[in-house]
């Protein structure tokens, strides 16, 4: 992976899951967007090919890839539809992921097998209205009442959260008093439905209009005790490796979109004619390619040795934090030329240019922003 060779099984996955992209994903792309619908019959078959079940182990209902095979799916969906990549990336990243890395072993056998399956979704509730990249302002509140956790709050921007196969959401809350002045966060699992629990309706968004988007609001939720999930007063710690692997996983998505733009602007631009010849004579515009395709493969690059080390065991924070940040603004700076590379017809939604310029921008904000990761890697040169 370092040297940006795939083993024969990464190959393998990738060309299906690229296949896939191209002839199922890309073709309901543009209706599922115009009527913002959730596809829930192209994860259905996402869910037959194991998309969903893919770096968990065989034991846990899943197919015993690695973190790194999930990226080249989200890759290779990203470059037909975001909507579509974001919903397998949160699934897993933010859904099933943390009951596997912190749950118990009975909440890993409850959970795992349902989520890896693609059946069920799950989301993870961190961000707040008052409480985003600063998520030690949490306001949401747990208390232990006897063997019960009652939770209240509300929460914001909570992908996957609100579908009609959402089965769990897990919620960060303050759970004890403050440790050095900042509040005792402890992350809990929710069933859904669960009494009091509440998704609001979907957000009107800029892009990412297939991927479903809630608000969620929390009014005397009681779950069980050992619902806890990880230690306590570990919850925020915890979402904080969470995140540093699904800045990868984002900047493979980003790659996506990257490589989409690039793949129709050179389409484009070969059929496109004006003054008599086809606009990819140009040097301008061929330019404007060249830089476009260098962008994707530095991106891609970054995103694959950020993985390298993640599974080597080595130490990855810095890289993952540089591969999110270029590829993210690689992503926005493709979408944008290509948008001019297509003049009037970028300005199109019958363009696919055009709703990768509107799902662009979120790269550059969720899962820490592009702000968020430069203090990262400002951290790691002690500054």
């Amino acid at each position: 992976m370092s040297d940006n060779r795939l083993s024969e099984e990464h190959e393998t996955l990738r060309k299906t899951v690229e296949e896939f992209a191209r002839e199922v994903v890309a073709p309901a792309a543009a209706g599922h967007d115009e009527a913002k619908t959730f596809p829930y019959e192209i994860i259905a078959q996402m869910a037959e090919m194991g998309l969903f079940g893919l770096p968990f182990p065989e034991s846990y209902g899943g197919q015993g890839a690695d973190y790194f095979a999930l990226c080249l799916a989200i890759e290779e969906l990203a470059r037909a539809d975001s909507s579509v990549a974001i919903t397998l990336e949160a699934g897993v990243g933010l859904g099933a992921m943390p009951i596997y890395r912190f749950g118990t072993e009975a909440q890993r056998e409850e959970w795992l097998p349902v989520l890896a399956s693609g059946r069920a979704l799950g989301a993870f509730g961190l961000t707040e209205p008052g409480a985003g990249s600063d998520a030690g302002g949490t306001r949401t509140t747990a208390q232990l009442v006897g063997d019960e956790w009652v939770i209240n709050g509300s929460k914001a921007f909570i992908t996957n959260s609100g579908t009609d196969i959402t089965r769990v959401v897990t919620v960060t809350a303050v759970t004890g008093e403050p440790v050095n002045g900042r509040p005792q966060i402890s992350s809990i699992i929710v069933p859904v439905p669960t009494p009091g629990f509440s998704a609001g309706a979907p957000y009107s968004k800029v892009g990412w209009h297939a991927s479903d988007t809630r608000p969620l609001s929390f009014q005397d939720v009681r779950v069980p005790a050992e619902n806890l999930l990880g230690e306590r007063g570990r919850g925020y710690a915890n979402f904080l490796s969470i995140l540093d692997e699904g800045r990868i996983a984002i900047s493979a998505l980003s790659v996506g979109l990257a490589q989409a733009c690039v793949d129709e602007s050179v389409k484009y631009a070969k059929e496109r004619e004006a003054f008599g010849a086809p606009i990819a004579r140009n040097q301008a515009i061929a330019f404007k390619l060249a830089e476009m395709e260098t962008r994707t493969y530095v991106a891609r690059t970054a995103y694959y040795d950020a993985a390298w080390r993640m599974l080597a065991g080595l130490p990855f924070k810095k890289e993952a934090a540089m591969a999110k940040l270029f590829s993210s603004e690689a992503a926005v700076t493709n979408a944008r030329e290509a948008t001019q590379i297509h003049g009037g017809y970028g300005f199109m939604n019958e363009y696919p240019v055009a709703r990768h310029w509107r799902d662009s921008k979120i790269l550059e904000i969720g899962e820490g922003t592009s702000e968020v990761q430069k203090m990262l890697i400002a951290r790691h040169l002690g500054v």
